[in-house]
């Protein structure tokens, strides 16, 4: 379980500064650009998905190692 969540938190880490970077410097790089929904708070949902990914890392380091 330990691993799978410091696989989710390493994915919502990198999705959320491959938004940012779309964001500030208009690479076209990440999944957040193709989600229609979210457009104009590009910068929000990365962020979120970088406080998402802190929060996953320390659940899986509060968890025991199977």
């Amino acid at each position: 379980m330990k691993q799978v969540l410091e696989l989710l938190g390493f994915v919502a880490l990198v999705q959320g500064v491959l938004g940012l970077l779309h964001e500030f410097t208009h690479w076209h790089v990440g999944l957040l650009r193709r989600l229609g929904f979210l457009d104009g708070y590009g910068v929000y949902a990365s962020v979120a998905l970088v406080v998402l990914a802190i929060a996953l890392f320390a659940v899986a380091e509060s968890r025991r190692s199977d």
